[in-house]
């Protein structure tokens, strides 16, 4: 079997990139955006929580939430990655299994009007469900960052923002939702201050 050319390959990462993009469901967006200004505007706490890439899509979400928004000049808002806790989540791994890293983490911070954010390429995560699960019990809203067909989280999440993809096609649905998680900072980062408002001084 040739090698393609470089080119080639990019070239048509790059137009399937484009195709996905188009599919996004720009409402869904948009209300995923309104659940994080919800949370930041009662002082709720964001929890943001993905396996493999998806984990590193989970601490950048968090790191630019918790430190980009501020220049918005609205309140900060209280995030973090539930992939983050090496130690923690191994504990929880090797004594409960993999299925509670997340859940059990959330049964110690968790409180109603509280947002969880699950970002993962097939929806069926066994430990994103348990953790949408413990969600639901603690009053805590759920918002997915999905891909493939949207699995069992999208089902279950109370916003979904799907990325339509093949199964498999992990770097089309993962390279979608970081710059999903991009777009959602930007459009928090560019809200006017509450004291402000539009049209005043």
């Amino acid at each position: 079997m040739q090698n393609l050319p470089t080119k080639e390959i990019v070239a048509g990462h790059l137009q399937r990139l484009e195709s996905v993009f188009r599919q996004v469901d720009l409402d869904a967006v948009e209300r995923a955006v309104q659940r994080l200004r919800v949370a930041r505007d009662s002082g709720a706490t964001v929890y943001v929580a993905g396996n493999g890439g998806s984990a590193a899509t989970a601490t950048h979400m968090a790191s630019d939430l918790g430190k980009t928004t501020k220049r918005s000049g609205r309140p900060p808002i209280r995030v973090m990655s539930l992939s983050d806790g090496t130690s923690w989540l191994t504990a929880l791994a090797n004594d409960e299994g993999y299925e509670r890293v997340f859940a059990g983490q959330l049964e110690n911070f968790a409180r109603p009007g509280d947002l969880l954010v699950v970002i993962s390429a097939s929806g069926n995560s066994q430990n994103l469900v348990k953790a949408v699960e413990l969600a639901r019990e603690r009053g805590v809203a759920t918002v997915g960052l999905l891909g493939f067909d949207g699995g069992v989280l999208k089902e279950i999440v109370d916003e979904c923002v799907w990325v339509p993809t093949e199964i498999g096609e992990y770097e089309l649905a993962e390279d979608v939702h970081s710059a999903l998680c991009h777009t959602f900072t930007i459009c928090l980062t560019r809200d006017v201050p509450a004291e402000r408002g539009p049209g005043r001084e």
